[in-house]
């Protein structure tokens, strides 16, 4: 008889799943140049300096760079705890970059279902909106961009 505290091969195939980070190449265009603005932000942020001219220097476009902050800052307001960033060189994401990736996705796309689902449990829902307007701001300014 197996030993019922063995995780089956299912469950040990999740297990390494959920200890594997996910990879910034999986995220859509925007969600991912937003992953790599709000590491920009957090360095300058460290640093003590203003990360727009940057942003926009990066991301090709004042209102685009402006946009970015906001919805870095709606984050940083509406999130339960600090945000972990990884390196700003590295390709894996940690599960809060997952995340937001995956609301600035949803909210990219138009889909208000999947980007109430990604923040289900994590944020308060009143304060979810918020942070659907900036992601959409966002996606509108990339957009207008191209």
């Amino acid at each position: 008889m197996p030993d019922p505290r063995t995780p089956s091969a299912t469950n040990r195939s999740i297990i390494a799943a959920l200890a594997t980070p996910p990879r910034v190449e999986r995220l859509g265009p925007i969600a991912g140049r937003f992953i790599h603005a709000l590491r920009l932000i957090a360095v300058h942020d460290r640093a003590g300096h203003d990360p727009v001219p940057e942003l926009a220097n990066r991301l090709g476009s004042v209102d685009v760079a402006a946009k970015a902050l906001i919805l870095a800052q709606a984050i940083a307001a509406t999130w339960p705890e600090n945000i972990a960033i990884s390196r700003f060189c590295c390709r894996l994401l940690s599960h809060d970059e997952a995340t937001i990736g995956a609301f600035v996705d949803a909210a990219a796309g138009g889909d208000r279902r999947a980007f109430e689902a990604v923040l289900d449990g994590l944020i308060r829902p009143e304060r979810a909106h918020r942070l659907w307007e900036s992601a959409l701001a966002l996606a509108a300014a990339e957009i207008r961009g191209l």
